[in-house]
């Protein structure tokens, strides 16, 4: 089967936490399809490669930049996307940037609780309305994805705090989708699976070895964990012209995990 091609040549694409991991390969993905590709993260160094992410496209002829941002203050987030009208303003947004954090309901802290809210939730919901805002302004509409999570919909243990927040992207982004809609603004969602990256120390290497060896918890329907290009491609199909009739959608990339 063939890979589908995507052209994002003169759009502008700023994505939040494409220092590592998902967000690292969807910014790549978004370059090598011809965009101009702004990695804002907290961290320029990634933890899964040698080069800067804004490097890597640089060398590979692309144009990219890096700024540093928070998501937790709305404030850099609107300035991350001010500074896309540099290079004609932000036609993509990608609100990838998340923490997690384990651990039993009982023993979460006050502390990990707004953290892990401030980043997943909050930067989410900030996030949509920064780029909103400006395509408003620019009367030019664009397209939102929000990096959502199999949590979005379905308890895992020792998560509560993990899944409420990506409960609140699935639904800020089915809310706005329906608010942006009358401004021809699409708002959707990947929910990725168990995903082999760096998010969490040492699941990389679990995750890989757990499904070739069948020892999940709860088996993965194609049998393998997936990987961060598993997840870019969906996060370039939601902002391509072929889902220009999608909104509002979340779409999981999972290898099945949800479907039993």
């Amino acid at each position: 089967m063939g890979k589908p091609e995507f052209h994002f040549e003169d759009d502008t694409v700023v994505v939040t936490g494409a220092t590592s991991g998902i967000g690292r390969e969807t910014a790549l993905q978004f370059a090598d399809a011809g965009a101009t590709v702004i990695n804002a993260d907290v961290e320029q160094e990634p933890k899964d490669a040698d080069v800067p992410t804004h490097e890597a496209i640089e060398n590979a002829g692309g144009t990219a930049e890096y700024l540093e941002v928070d998501v937790t203050d709305p404030a850099q987030i609107e300035a991350a996307v001010d500074h896309a009208r540099n290079y004609g303003g932000v036609d993509v947004m990608v609100n990838n940037a998340g923490l997690y954090i384990e651990g039993p309901m009982r023993e979460i802290t006050p502390e990990q609780f707004d953290r892990i809210h401030a980043v997943n939730a909050k930067g989410v919901f900030f996030g949509c309305q920064a780029a909103a805002n400006d395509m408003i302004e620019r009367d030019d509409p664009g397209v939102i994805v929000n990096t959502a999570s199999i949590s979005s919909n379905l308890a895992q243990f020792d998560q509560v705090q993990y899944d409420s927040t990506k409960g609140a992207v699935r639904m800020i982004t089915r809310g706005t989708a329906l608010e942006f809609a009358v401004h021809g603004i699409r708002v959707n969602a990947v929910a990725p699976g168990q995903i082999a990256t760096e998010f969490a120390e040492g699941w990389s290497d679990e995750a890989v070895d757990a499904a070739e060896n069948d020892e999940l918890v709860k088996p993965v329907p194609l049998g393998r964990a997936g990987f961060p290009e598993d997840v870019a491609g969906a996060m370039l199909f939601l902002a391509s012209d072929d889902a220009a009739y999608i909104t509002g959608e979340l779409l999981h990339v999972d290898g099945g995990w949800q479907i039993f």
